[in-house]
C-alpha cells in the first residue's frame, strides 16, 4: 500500500554544479553529501542527488519533481532571472498551474500552485 513519499532522486551528471543549482537557486538544505550521492531537504521530503555512473549513463529519463509554490508567477520571474531554464510557460487547469522548467543536469522539474479559491 502507498503511503506517501520515502525519496526522490535524481541521477545527476556533475554532482557540484547539481548541489548549486538545488541549494542556491531553488534555496533547498543540503542534508549530506558526498562525490557520488547528495541529500537535500524540501518541506519534508528528501530529495537524493545520484551521481551517474560513467558507463551506460544517459541523460534521458529520471525523475520529475514537482516542487510546491503559493507565487508562481513570481519563482518562475525569480528563476529566470537566475539562468534556471523553463521549458514552457506557466500553464493553468482546473487542478492548479504547472511551469515546467530544467535542472542543471537537465531532468524536468516544475512548479506547481494549488488553485486558489
Amino acid at each position: 500500500m502507498i503511503s506517501g513519499v520515502s525519496n526522490v532522486w535524481v541521477p545527476v551528471e556533475d554532482m557540484e554544479r547539481a548541489l548549486a543549482f538545488y541549494r542556491d537557486r531553488l534555496g533547498l538544505a543540503v542534508k549530506e553529501s558526498s562525490p557520488q550521492w547528495a541529500e537535500l531537504e524540501a518541506d519534508g521530503v528528501r530529495i537524493g542527488l545520484n551521481g551517474r555512473e560513467s558507463v551506460g549513463s544517459s541523460v534521458d529519463g529520471g525523475a520529475v519533481i514537482t516542487f510546491h509554490t503559493d507565487a508562481i508567477e513570481d519563482d518562475r520571474t525569480r528563476l529566470v532571472g537566475e539562468g534556471v531554464t523553463f521549458t514552457g510557460e506557466v500553464s493553468s487547469y482546473d487542478w492548479g498551474s504547472v511551469a515546467p522548467f530544467k535542472d542543471s543536469e537537465g531532468n524536468d522539474l516544475q512548479l506547481y500552485m494549488p488553485p486558489s479559491g
